[in-house]
């Protein structure tokens, strides 16, 4: 559901450790991609969680994908999730953990589903710089997301909010070269093939054209559980 979550995913795996027989949580899963390409890729076995997405509808996309013995789908709030503590060997979150994971108690509460030594993977949107530095959204910025990219911030940032709390260890925590080139690419691919994609991509197009990547990036961050 955001923008090309398959490379950004890819590049992530980098900074991981994944291996067959894992249990792996997808959390802001979407409409399945990342799932069938973590159980794919990488043999381990997935619970795609999404709070917009159906599960019966994410199901079958599993299924029809053919690893539907290996990705399991629940439909669930990011903030109320419905699992027993350290019963997952990794979580990953591509173009989701913007919208919940900021907050300064989240990065606690969602490590009480990892086992020590488990392993947290986040691709987000990024900022170059900090919007607090910056002291406003640059307009051209502001004119797509609004206030919504206060969320969007630096890998340092990143490394900090983790680091500080001691219960993990940073492991990657970088913003990925040239991110806004693949997202214009995304979205220009989407304007061509999605219908009425050009009215709804023409301005994120509009945007990432007038930034050329001085301000507008994804930070790629990994951890494992102390």
């Amino acid at each position: 559901m955001g923008p090309n979550p398959l490379w950004l995913l890819e590049d992530l795996a980098r900074d991981l450790d994944l291996r067959p027989g894992m249990r792996v949580l997808d959390l802001g899963s979407g409409k399945g991609a990342t799932p069938v390409f973590l159980a794919r890729e990488f043999g381990v076995d997935v619970v795609a969680a999404d709070w917009w997405i159906p599960a019966e509808e994410a199901a079958a996309v599993f299924a029809e994908a053919g690893v539907g013995d290996r990705v399991t789908a629940v439909r669930a709030e990011a903030h109320a999730l419905p699992f027993e503590a350290e019963s997952f060997d990794a979580i990953v979150s591509v173009d989701a953990f913007e919208y919940f994971g900021t907050a300064d108690s989240y990065l606690p509460y969602l490590t009480r589903f990892l086992r020590p030594g488990g392993q947290l993977g986040v691709a987000t949107p990024g900022m170059t710089r900090e919007v607090r530095d910056l002291g406003m959204i640059p307009p051209h910025i502001k004119r797509v997301v609004g206030w919504e990219a206060i969320a969007w911030h630096t890998a340092q940032w990143w490394r900090f909010q983790w680091e500080i709390t001691e219960l993990v260890d940073v492991t990657s925590a970088r913003l990925q070269e040239d991110a806004w080139r693949d997202w214009l690419l995304w979205a220009r691919a989407c304007a061509e093939h999605r219908p009425d994609g050009e009215k709804t991509n023409r301005p994120v197009i509009d945007m990432l054209t007038e930034d050329g990547g001085e301000h507008l990036s994804f930070a790629l961050v990994t951890a494992r559980k102390r």
